[in-house]
């Protein structure tokens, strides 16, 4: 099985449509397998004191003009789904609330995505269990008491799924990574592991692929220096054409781990040890 790759546009996109679209280009031609987003109802994840705060932006002076512009409405997804289609390219997106779950369920999408915040929230993840579509779960932010609540949900609602290993930290640190964490969760659960990584660099992903994970996911952008929280924790376009090759390669590599001759050694073989008596061979 080789490594699902998903690039996390999230909201790089910075609430234009026509990023979104270079963003998913970009995806496509690195060879990632889907493109993701977020999804959040505005007055349901942040409260009023907060939205009325005020904050700089290029959409103006308070927390709503900003979360505001960063959220696509329903024809736009309309046409991120079409465009994806075009492209041949699976989309899905994480949502942040209850009515943002509802309002996904209005596209065919193949997957769901539980992100660090909101993977102690019971009632949501129950309800995206019940969609048993096969559902990348985060871990930043979870205790082994917390991933063990929310994997006997999805045992027990017989939905599909995978943990993601991760660390809730934007951009975070290399010595922060702790991949150990991937066997850890591979033997606790017994289910597959991916990683989702917030590092700079690429580095750290190439250990995780050598780690056996079923998935990757990186946040994508078309410039650290753009607007935005994410940014400088996201992969450059040729970066992730980079990385996505390197991990295609990482994949192929790491074999079955039986030991022994392989056939296309054999003639290597019989030319490099000619010089050997058959019965000094053990």
């Amino acid at each position: 099985m080789s490594i699902f790759i998903i690039a996390e546009i999230g909201i790089n996109h910075n609430g234009d449509i026509n990023i979104a679209k270079q963003l998913i280009d970009v995806a496509a031609e690195a060879g990632a397998n889907a493109v993701k987003f977020q999804k959040r109802t505005i007055d349901l994840v942040y409260p009023k004191k907060f939205l009325d705060s005020p904050r700089e932006s290029p959409w103006g002076k308070t927390q709503r003009d900003q979360k505001e512009a960063l959220e696509f409405s329903y024809d736009e997804y309309r046409e991120i789904d079409k465009y994806c289609k075009n492209k041949g390219m699976d989309w899905f997106a994480s949502a942040w609330d209850i009515e943002s779950q509802k309002f996904l369920r209005r596209f065919n999408l193949k997957y769901n995505k539980i992100a660090s915040a909101m993977n102690v929230y019971r009632d949501f993840y129950k309800m995206v269990a019940e969609e048993k579509k096969h559902t990348f779960i985060s871990t930043g932010m979870c205790t082994l008491d917390d991933l063990d609540h929310i994997v006997e949900v999805f045992q027990k609602a017989d939905c599909p799924f995978e943990l993601m290993h991760c660390v809730s930290t934007y951009p975070m640190t290399d010595e922060d990574a702790n991949l150990n964490c991937i066997k850890t969760l591979k033997q606790r659960y017994k289910c597959n592991v991916g990683y989702s990584g917030h590092e700079v660099g690429l580095a750290v992903s190439y250990a995780a692929a050598a780690l056996g994970i079923s998935s990757l996911e990186r946040h994508i952008t078309l410039g650290r220096a753009m607007y935005g929280s994410d940014q400088a924790a996201s992969v450059e376009p040729s970066g992730f054409s980079q990385l996505v090759g390197a991990v295609r390669k990482i994949d192929k590599a790491m074999g079955n781990g039986l030991v022994g001759i392989k056939e296309i050694e054999l003639p290597v073989s019989a030319n490099l040890r000619a010089h050997i008596p058959w019965e000094a061979h053990f």
